[in-house]
């Protein structure tokens, strides 16, 4: 599972309800690139069987776009239908801070023709009874029978690898980024439809819910050449440096890597048990412009192609965070590596500042209402470590991806991508309330704008399912906190301009197998570092032997896809 994010990372950030671990950290889901094991039985990989035969198999390795993306990709038609109260800054994600009123209408008529459909989704909740009053009410809307087969999000790799392994494939299916292990892409390439002649170029305008989705999404959606994802839209940016703007007041904040270690130095009190810090690495490396990780740890430099592994930025950081550490700013269990604990030490005020994804702002906020009425959470703004604009790698995409099954014949295949515009349906729609909340007044209240589930919403319609089958551009809907959605949304349109596409964006890229242990050691490498058991120059001598175990030979692999199918920026 991937935690930062709530698996409903929309869903997550665009109600208030807070289901979240998936992204949306409640993503909590997607905290933040733990990745599942791959699926196996009896120690040989389930899906061994899937891929690698037939022309439309795909590759079992190397990248799925290209420069022929443009003929596969659809077209961004931006919606209109609802005003947001905070607005998008260069695909920032929109700010409202009320539930609007009337709510608009997206969809002009009943999508569905009849047709039965069955569902796979991951859930992180109760699994609600089927043939509810929620999934009655939805699939009358829809004019069509989703039999929705939820299964434990924290157990779906293994559920994933054996149902690719099989003949009996759902007709419609979702599998997160970070389930997409062993041959799970090639299961992907094999048997879920091509969407590209229902949806490539100006044919998604039949669907004006879907033409909203932004390009990138759909980029990342594409495998095996085809596009034969529907996505879940992430926001462009999604980890933050946060601080205790109760404890500091009207201190400054820091503008800069000497500024930061001032504030280490004034906030650092260990006889008081608080400490300037948790562990920062995570955007420290953002202050320094240091590449992300696979695929994008590569940039241009004089035509050639180089690893974030060998940069100045990189030894920068580590360079940085190093000293952070001699200089005792940095809580005791933070350097345990008892990361879990982290949210305790911020809102206990035994640290001031940490590093975290932001799908998780809301629930702290909400959670400390009641326990801490003056706790005030902020994120910092990012800088460069000379107090100068940063670079700020754009995060992927998106993140869940729905596929539909190729046995499907044409016209269902239609009808449920017009059911899926139905899902997509922005915030403020009366389709976006049905589906992510049910029945007014059966699953939810509206009191004073804000829409709050019943007790038979929390049952039914809380756990998210029909957000799956296709989602609309990541939302900072909190009409329960209006004051969170200015800080949060504007936080991040300050962001924005900021951010930079890596070159790999967007392009869906399976290293081979060959490589798969050859960045290990560098994760114990860059703690021991970081925590005084090593020193910044043995970092050279674990480069150089980076680059004779094959290094070296995986650039010349990636150079072969930069020259073959160009960048994704």
């Amino acid at each position: 599972m991937t935690p930062n994010s709530s698996p409903a990372t929309n869903r997550s950030e665009n109600d208030a309800t807070g289901l979240s671990a998936i992204t949306p950290n409640r993503r909590s889901f997607l905290a933040s690139s733990a990745f599942a094991a791959v699926a196996v039985a009896g120690g040989v990989p389930l899906l061994a069987a899937c891929g690698g035969s037939g022309s439309d198999s795909g590759t079992r390795e190397g990248t799925t776009t290209g420069k022929a993306l443009s003929k596969v990709v659809p077209s961004y038609v931006p919606s209109d239908l609802v005003q947001p109260d905070v607005a998008s800054v260069n695909g920032s994600s929109p700010g409202f801070t009320k539930l609007p009123d009337p709510l608009a209408k997206s969809v002009k008529s009943v999508p569905g023709k009849g047709s039965s459909f069955r569902v796979m989704t991951p859930l992180w909740g109760t699994v609600p009874k089927k043939n509810n009053p929620y999934y009655a009410a939805v699939n009358k809307a829809v004019g069509a029978t989703l039999n929705f087969d939820p299964q434990d999000g924290n157990t779906y790799q293994d559920k994933i690898g054996a149902v690719l392994a099989g003949d009996d494939i759902p007709d419609v299916m979702t599998i997160p980024g970070w389930n997409m292990q062993g041959q799970i892409r090639n299961a992907i390439t094999a048997k879920f439809a091509d969407l590209s002649p229902y949806l490539a170029g100006d044919a998604v305008k039949k669907y004006p819910n879907l033409a909203n989705i932004p390009t990138g999404a759909w980029q990342y959606s594409v495998f095996g050449g085809k596009l034969r994802g529907l996505p879940m839209p992430s926001p462009v940016i999604g980890n933050a440096i946060f601080y205790r703007k109760d404890i500091i007041g009207s201190g400054a904040v820091p503008a800069s890597a000497d500024d930061l270690l001032a504030f280490g130095k004034e906030y650092t009190a260990p006889k008081s048990k608080v400490w300037a810090f948790d562990d920062l690495w995570t955007c420290i490396q953002k202050i320094y412009g240091v590449l992300p990780d696979a695929p994008h740890y590569w940039q241009l430099q004089d035509g050639k192609l180089v690893h974030k592994l060998e940069t100045k930025e990189y030894r920068e950081a580590l360079a940085f965070a190093r000293k952070l550490h001699d200089l005792g700013y940095v809580h005791p269990d933070a350097e345990a590596n008892k990361d879990a604990d982290s949210k305790i030490r911020f809102t206990s005020g035994h640290i001031v500042m940490y590093n975290d994804g932001t799908g998780g702002w809301k629930g702290m906020v909400t959670e400390q209402k009641t326990a801490n009425p003056k706790f005030d959470m902020q994120a910092l703004d990012f800088f460069s470590a000379d107090g100068g604009k940063p670079v700020l790698w754009q995060d992927d995409p998106a993140g869940i991806f729905t596929f539909l099954s190729k046995k499907l014949p044409k016209a269902k295949i239609e009808e449920m991508l017009a059911i899926a515009d139905f899902a997509a349906a922005p915030y403020g729609t009366e389709e976006f309330m049905l589906t992510n909340y049910g029945v007014q007044g059966t699953h939810y209240d509206v009191k004073g704008g804000v829409p709050t589930f019943t007790d038979q919403g929390i049952q039914e319609a809380q756990p998210s399912t029909f957000l799956f089958l296709a989602s609309p551009p990541h939302t900072i809907a909190f009409p329960d906190e209006p004051k969170l959605v200015q800080d949060y949304a504007g936080w991040m349109a300050r962001q924005a301009p900021n951010i930079k596409k890596p070159l790999f964006f967007g392009m869906q890229i399976v290293e081979p197998q060959r490589y798969a242990s050859l960045y290990t050691p560098f994760d114990d490498l860059q703690k021991d570092i970081r925590r005084g058991r090593k020193k910044v120059s043995d970092l050279e001598s674990a480069v150089s032997t980076w680059k004779k175990s094959g290094g070296d030979e995986l650039r010349s692999w990636y150079q072969d896809i930069l020259d073959k199918n160009g960048s994704g920026n």
